[in-house]
């Protein structure tokens, strides 16, 4: 192994197996309260607030061409889309049909309300400086069925949060060394925020619109507690989804509407609270006679809301519930 790899591992090594006295918050989080009072010295407020947020897939990145409404396919029934053959870079091969798979979902969106009944939900890219590290983590996980839901949920919610690695607690750390490589590791670096103190939230949010506001300061608990080192995946929860009523869902965008992916095949979603969505995806047999070689790899896209007060969605690869006592109606290689 390379010096500088072996660095790296003694770094990482000691950065999750420091003393109970550093993953406290009383001595962490004093150290992290600085570092943010002193980001908004001297004018740093607004580089603060210029900062793109770690996931920035919105719904203006939905791409409706092609999209069908939810009486496309009325009345057919689904086969398990996990029972076709895995790809071996992750995901699915894809045969002309009509699939259907409930899976662990994740919620990418801090400060917001969990999905409603109606809301329309179609498939959007992951974008943001922390796309590549947050896919990775999906895809990961699914070779870690040891890893749970809400370790890794807690771990996202931590990086939307832009909370640095070595910034958080003991228990998140294991979660990310668990499902990342070394390299990855350093993914997490970068673009992150310290604790911003009551008086520099207040400034922020006076500067901020209030759709954002919320978010804002959801992130800013979420990193408190990330480098607590001692809350729980419920104190988390508490800032990340919203409670109360939801906005109206959009019309022009209801639920069950099918996306168009830019493979060619369709997709939609029905989400069941941010942690479980159903997924269906139709393969027509054209496509088929064209691309051969089509595969869905569900972390590669977001379940995105036309209501932009609900929650981005990341898909995954692991199904809920799995019946592999079923067959497929269809001969698919």
């Amino acid at each position: 192994m390379k010096k500088h790899q072996l660095l790296l591992l003694s770094l990482i090594y000691c950065l999750i197996f420091s003393t109970t006295a550093h993953a406290q918050f009383g001595g962490l989080g004093k150290k992290l309260l600085d570092k943010g009072t002193d980001m908004v010295s001297g004018g740093g407020l607004n580089k603060i607030l210029k900062q793109p947020q770690a996931i920035t897939t919105n719904f203006k990145d939905v791409d409706k061409t092609g999209s069908k409404p939810p009486s496309f396919l009325e009345g057919q029934q689904p086969q398990p889309l996990y029972l076709l053959p895995k790809a071996p870079t992750g995901g699915f091969k894809l045969c002309a049909g009509f699939y259907e798979m409930t899976n662990k979902s994740y919620c990418l969106h801090a400060g917001t309300r969990g999905p409603s009944k109606g809301d329309g939900y179609m498939l959007a890219p992951v974008l943001g400086p922390k796309s590549e590290v947050v896919i990775r983590i999906l895809k990961s996980a699914e070779q870690h069925p040891n890893v749970k839901q809400h370790d890794i949920q807690v771990l996202l919610w931590a990086i939307i949060a832009r909370t640095r690695f070595v910034d958080m607690g003991t228990d998140i750390k294991l979660t990310a060394t668990t499902l990342l490589t070394t390299q990855e590791l350093l993914m997490l670096e970068g673009g992150a925020l310290g604790i911003l103190p009551a008086n520099v939230m207040d400034k922020a949010k006076g500067q901020l619109p209030p759709a954002v506001q919320a978010v804002f300061e959801a992130e800013n608990n979420i990193r408190r507690l990330a480098a607590s080192g001692n809350s729980s995946y419920e104190e988390m929860e508490k800032y990340a989804v919203l409670a109360g009523i939801a906005a109206q869902p959009d019309p022009e965008v209801p639920s069950g509407i099918w996306s168009l992916h830019p493979d060619g095949y369709y997709v939609r979603y029905f989400p069941s609270g941010y942690s479980i969505t159903r997924v269906q995806v139709y393969v027509p047999q054209e496509l088929i006679s064209t691309k051969p070689d089509l595969v869905y790899d569900a972390p590669n896209g977001i379940a995105c809301p036309a209501n932009v007060g609900a929650q981005r969605l990341a898909q995954t690869n692991e199904p809920l519930n799995p019946d592999y006592t079923k067959k497929l109606k269809i001969v698919c290689k």
